[in-house]
């Protein structure tokens, strides 16, 4: 990163609100309201925050492929260039499976899950809040045009699949807008995060899946070795006390 650029990042980051944000967002999108739970700030400086960050390219910003009144904001590790920060929004405890959700379970959630399997150690597995009856056609077709096996044979309901040191990743927007905090509440998860990504069943082309596939997959590949490194710490820790 050029001078400038570097000095205009640091600027950008050079305020306790806007770090934390970036932090929070290095882990998954959110959308402002919820982002304004988690920091306790008002709405308007909320905005003022968010309006330094997206100035900077280092957040950006869509509507919700689900609710449409709703804003997600994502952050551009691009934009910081060498600069990211350490990420608080990372696991205190173990991981001990991945599980992507979206609301079919026949497409994006499908992805990702044999991604990360070709990229990470960590088990994984992927359901839907309303599973679809089979995978979707277009799911199958980009795996195989990227040599990607899919690793379900079919789609499985959210309901009772999940257990202590999961760490749970919504990979649409109308499962992560229909899941409460109190459906994931019941068991003791590692972590909860949200990849807002475009339902390509929607759209029905070979370029709508391969976009998705592009997005879950550069994703996987900048969550995975956070996710293995604080594994990895913690069975350190365990190991010594």
């Amino acid at each position: 990163m050029e001078l400038q650029a570097r000095v205009a990042a640091l600027g950008a980051l050079a305020d306790p609100a806007r770090l934390r944000i970036v932090d929070l967002l290095s882990a998954g999108d959110a959308s402002p309201s919820e982002l304004r739970a988690e920091l306790g700030l008002a709405s308007n400086l909320l905005a003022h925050h968010l309006g330094v960050l997206e100035e900077r390219g280092i957040v950006t910003r869509h509507r919700s492929h689900a609710d449409r009144r709703r804003t997600y904001l994502r952050l551009r590790p691009e934009g910081l260039a060498g600069l990211f920060p350490a990420a608080e929004a990372s696991p205190a405890s173990a991981v001990e499976r991945v599980v992507f959700v979206c609301t079919a379970n026949s497409a994006r959630s499908q992805l990702a899950d044999a991604l990360w399997r070709r990229a990470s150690t960590i088990p994984s597995t992927s359901a839907g809040t309303h599973p679809a009856a089979a995978i979707a056609p277009g799911a199958a077709a980009a795996a195989r045009r990227h040599g990607l096996a899919l690793v379900q044979e079919g789609p499985q309901a959210l309901d009772g699949l999940l257990r202590t040191g999961d760490y749970v990743i919504t990979v649409c927007d109308g499962a992560h807008e229909e899941l409460k905090p109190d459906d994931l509440d019941l068991v003791d998860l590692a972590g909860i995060a949200h990849w807002s990504i475009a339902d390509p069943v929607a759209a029905g082309t070979a370029a709508a899946f391969n976009a998705a596939y592009a997005d879950i997959a550069d994703r996987v590949t900048q969550l995975a070795p956070r996710l293995e490194r604080s594994r990895s710490t913690t069975t350190d820790s365990s190991a010594v006390s």
